[in-house]
């Protein structure tokens, strides 16, 4: 009786992840990050981005850390409180993330120079830049 009633259990917990894959397959990963630019220092953050961003996204693109990553500029504001840049990064899924920090930082080394001049980049950048929030989003392709 018991085996039964653990059975049932297990089936029971089975059945929302099968049920909620009747409507979608999963797609690849985004990490979305919006970002507000304090007044008159947009040109000063694109240039970071081109600079410093662009090389290490490349170089993970191109290595297969990442499947690819897009900038978006929103061309309407809500209210002043509202972001101003998305920064989206693709990932081909969960398990593409693992171990992601340890590959970032050689990257960062090799393209920045090492810690001490990351860290000097991202203190310039929270002078012009706030970052609204960071998401982690499962892409999903409706059946």
């Amino acid at each position: 009786m018991k085996t039964i009633c653990r059975f049932a259990a297990f089936l029971l917990l089975l059945v929302p992840a099968v049920l909620a894959q009747e409507h979608y397959t999963e797609g690849p990963v985004w990490r979305v990050s919006l970002i507000r630019v304090k007044p008159t220092q947009m040109d000063a953050y694109l240039t970071s981005l081109r600079k410093s961003s662009k090389p290490i996204l490349d170089a993970e693109k191109q290595d297969g850390t990442i499947m690819d990553y897009k900038l978006f500029l929103k061309e309407t504001k809500n209210n002043p409180e509202d972001w101003d840049i998305c920064l989206a990064v693709e990932y081909k899924n969960h398990a593409a993330m693992d171990g992601l920090a340890a590959k970032g930082e050689m990257l960062r080394d090799k393209i920045l120079g090492g810690k001490q001049p990351a860290q000097q980049l991202a203190d310039k950048r929270a002078e012009i830049r706030e970052v609204i929030s960071s998401e982690l989003l499962q892409e999903i392709i409706l059946k």
